[in-house]
């Protein structure tokens, strides 16, 4: 399945000078090693795969030198076969299994930047040990992979046309013809439950698969959930559950900022900071911070109390709340339609690599997000159905007077009194 990350990586690769060795940060299971073992394949001689947590006598080589001269023949003997620089792709997955190798990506990049190293890792955020071991920083490059967005489910359909279209009808700010249009509505509830992760995404477009992809989606959930116990200190273990576990409930909420005291009565900062940073270090979930101000930069005016969480990943997500496809159309829902489209907003946001934010002006209007484009602050709005009327975002634009402002819902494309409408299938596209 073709990701976007690929560019990022071809681009990488063509550096003539400047070269680091490449990390990239995800969640599990957001495809990382399929992509690295892919592009090794399509763009080198030959791959290098080293698997820290699959093959732990490797990560002894690397306890006594850390230089790459030592490290490369060690690898050659090892993995036999001969590392050619430019032509050779070696990757370290699961990287955070030896952290020792991770300090050797330094050594790289000042002693041997002619070597194509690229690593990746599960939860890096949160397992590395720092305190004995240290990060290199300055030395790496560093890219984050997101779950699949929609654009490229509709390529792994088969759908590249009408990805094309909607990217055409988004920059020109025209209504799709109705029948295109509901077919992306279609796919827009379908990515809801399913989600980006690339296992169930497979598990979706193939009918026969032997495991469907509900089945995948616990799975995913539980691997997830596994991990909180794998990495996270036993001590804040049951506190990560706790606040994991008071999503929905958050989400539920009229008012979406975080509350401690829906984790358990009496719970407070001191208590569940560290166990909320370690959810999002780990990529399970975003964070969307207050903005005091509508005016950039937006980083300048934050109110850093005050967040919301959502997921990271839409097939979780649904997985978490039991919600299904049916259950997206049903009326009976409609209010949960409402939290599922703004947290779907907040992946693709997060994804086209926006930092989240959202206002709120003394408790009576809020603007689900803010984002910064080039020097503007822009607002965006989000509405699960049709009905588009706003408070919020009107107090807003007579506040602030953005260059324009972004209402997504499920209408068509246009332009209306400096408010750009953008269908939700189309939120790849801002």
């Amino acid at each position: 399945m073709k990701r976007k990350i690929t560019e990022k990586l071809h681009e990488w690769k063509k550096k003539k000078t400047g070269r680091m060795p490449l990390l990239i940060y995800g969640a599990r299971q957001v495809g990382k090693t399929f992509e690295m073992q892919e592009f090794g394949a399509v763009y080198y001689k030959n791959t290098v795969y080293v698997n820290f947590e699959i093959d732990e006598k490797i990560g002894i080589y690397f306890e006594t030198d850390i230089h790459p001269d030592y490290l490369v023949s060690i690898l050659e003997k090892y993995y036999q076969t001969k590392i050619i620089p430019e032509d050779t792709l070696i990757i370290f997955d699961e990287i955070q299994a030896c952290e020792r190798a991770l300090t050797s990506l330094k050594y790289f990049q000042e002693e041997s930047p002619e070597y194509h190293v690229i690593a990746a890792g599960s939860l890096l955020g949160v397992a590395i040990n720092r305190d004995k071991y240290s990060f290199p920083v300055g030395k790496v490059q560093m890219v984050t992979m997101y779950p699949m967005d929609l654009e490229e489910i509709l390529w792994a359909k088969g759908k590249q046309l009408l990805a094309d279209t909607i990217r055409d009808h988004f920059q020109k700010n025209e209504p799709m013809d109705e029948l295109l249009h509901e077919e992306a509505m279609q796919e827009f509830y379908h990515y809801c439950i399913v989600g980006g992760m690339p296992a169930a995404v497979k598990a979706d477009i193939l009918a026969n698969s032997p495991i469907d992809q509900s089945e995948i989606r616990q799975m995913l959930l539980n691997s997830y959930i596994a991990d909180m116990t794998k990495y996270a200190d036993k001590s804040n273990t049951i506190r990560i559950f706790e606040a994991y576990d008071s999503l929905p409930a958050q989400l539920a909420k009229d008012t979406k900022k975080f509350q401690y005291k829906l984790i358990k009565s009496g719970a407070r900062t001191s208590q569940y900071g560290d166990a909320i940073d370690w959810l999002i270090r780990s990529g399970i979930v975003h964070k969307c911070v207050k903005s005091k101000q509508g005016f950039f930069p937006i980083a300048a005016y934050q109110d850093l109390t005050a967040f919301k969480l959502y997921y990271s990943d839409m097939g979780i997500m649904s997985a978490r709340i039991g919600m299904s496809l049916e259950a997206m159309t049903n009326k009976e829902t409609e209010h949960f339609r409402g939290i599922l489209t703004e947290n779907y907003v907040s992946i693709a946001l997060k994804t086209n690599g926006y930092d989240l934010h959202y206002w709120e002006s003394d408790s009576t209007a809020e603007v689900d997000f803010l984002i910064q484009k080039d020097s503007h602050v822009i607002p965006v709005e989000c509405k699960a159905g049709e009905h588009v009327k706003a408070k919020s975002l009107m107090v807003y634009m007579e506040k602030y007077e953005p260059a324009y402002a972004i209402r997504i819902s499920t209408r068509n494309f246009g332009f209306v009194k400096g408010i750009k409408a953008v269908p939700l299938y189309s939120v790849f596209c801002i």
